[in-house]
């Protein structure tokens, strides 16, 4: 099976499409698919409590919610108010993760 890792760069107010590219990763999960959601620019504001609420459901249903580290400190937003679950990573996580055999990358 497919593992996916879906790039999201636009926050939760950046139109409908932002919104419906977060429930894709919540379906794709749903379907039993290994699914990771990098949240990246203005997308890591998604990530703060109250930001996207799809988000809880990604992280019940055991998807992995990653955090783009220096998107969140360029817009000096607290480390704190992420959501529970979110994690913080690099661009050579996402670059490796990228390069394993069997991952689809889709930017939005």
């Amino acid at each position: 099976m497919d593992e996916y890792l879906l790039i999201e760069s636009q926050g939760p107010w950046g139109g409908p499409g932002a919104d419906r590219f977060v429930a894709d990763a919540v379906r794709l999960r749903e379907s039993g698919c290994p699914v990771s959601l990098f949240l990246v620019e203005n997308g890591v504001t998604a990530a703060l409590t109250g930001g996207a609420p799809v988000l809880h459901d990604l992280l019940k249903l055991g998807g992995q919610l990653w955090v783009d580290t220096f998107s969140l400190d360029h817009r000096a937003l607290a480390r704190e108010r992420l959501l529970p679950g979110a994690q913080l990573v690099d661009m050579d996580r996402v670059a490796a993760k990228l390069l394993e055999t069997g991952v689809r990358g889709v930017w939005h």
